[in-house]
């Protein structure tokens, strides 16, 4: 496939808008690594904190949660506190990057042929 030329005022334009992107591309990775999603379980008892890209940061649990007879149980409060806490991280994380992507205008507006 034949790339189409693209006249040297636009190609400015292009490079431009490129380091643009990229620079809210950096920017949206630090907001991600700062934020702090947190999730609970069991009422409570366990809770599960993450970062926007997922990663767990903290996990708390209650003197209450501890059952000798039962780990399987606070076991299953803490990958419930966890999935939680990483799928509401990856809800921000989409709806962030479709504010981001939306402003672009899907390639910033340039009337890209592709």
């Amino acid at each position: 496939m034949k790339m189409p030329k693209i006249p040297g005022g636009q190609m400015r334009q292009l490079m431009e808008e490129a380091q643009r992107m990229l620079a809210e591309a950096e920017q949206f990775e630090q907001e991600m690594e700062q934020l702090q999603v947190q999730a609970t379980a069991g009422g409570g008892v366990v809770k599960a904190t993450v970062n926007g890209k997922g990663m767990l940061l903290r996990l708390e649990i209650a003197r209450e949660a501890i059952d000798p007879d039962d780990p399987e149980m606070l076991q299953d409060l803490v990958v419930s506190a966890v999935r939680e806490a990483q799928n509401q991280a990856e809800t921000i994380r989409t709806q962030r990057m479709e504010q981001i992507t939306g402003a672009l205008g899907g390639f910033g507006g340039l009337g890209l042929p592709f």
